[in-house]
């Protein structure tokens, strides 16, 4: 609610006070910190649809060890003690959460995320809106299609394709997605 804190953050706001806030506070930029892949593409639409000339900016915590080699897209937020390497590249309002790591060469697509502990090998690609898990780990010259959950703990030895949850040791398919499937609740194996 607006006048709370959180973290000791005042809130000055939700989303349809963007308007009112550039014009009169001089707030023009920010980012979106919802965790889910999908809810953050839609509201980010709806921020672009009532704020055209909102920035959105990309948050790297200090203790993060970044390449100066990488390529961070914008609207991304990199948690504390990540490692991302050289060449290595993530999409647009993606998430690299605590302590994970996206080894050389690798992509993150737009509006994906790494889960704290997530390990990804080098010259990995991840699809647009994928989740990789807690505690993943994908080793290297893997693709990891759009739209797909990998599931906690897994450890990912073969490409996986568009529309999927995948787990186990070595990863599995176990059943299609949908777009915009909800996956951040405790009935799903993320």
């Amino acid at each position: 609610k607006t006048g709370t804190s959180i973290l000791g953050y005042s809130i000055i706001g939700a989303e349809n006070h963007i308007p009112y806030l550039m014009e009169n506070e001089g707030i023009t930029k920010g980012i979106i910190a919802i965790g889910d892949n999908w809810a953050r593409k839609e509201m980010f639409k709806k921020i672009k649809d009532m704020a055209f000339d909102f920035d959105f900016i990309s948050a790297i915590d200090p203790s993060a060890n970044v390449s100066k080699y990488a390529a961070i897209g914008r609207g991304t937020v990199v948690m504390a003690g990540t490692v991302i390497n050289a060449n290595a590249q993530t999409g647009d309002f993606s998430i690299v959460n605590s302590k994970a790591s996206l080894g050389h060469d690798s992509i993150l697509g737009e509006y994906s995320s790494l889960s704290p502990g997530a390990i990804i090998g080098g010259n990995v690609t991840i699809g647009k809106f994928t989740a990789i898990s807690i505690g993943v780990t994908i080793v290297n010259n893997i693709t990891i299609g759009e739209h797909t959950v990998i599931g906690a703990g897994a450890v990912v030895t073969k490409d996986i394709g568009n529309f999927q949850m995948a787990h186990g040791i070595p990863a599995k398919f176990i059943k299609k997605r949908n777009k915009g499937d909800l996956y951040l609740n405790k009935n799903e194996i993320s």
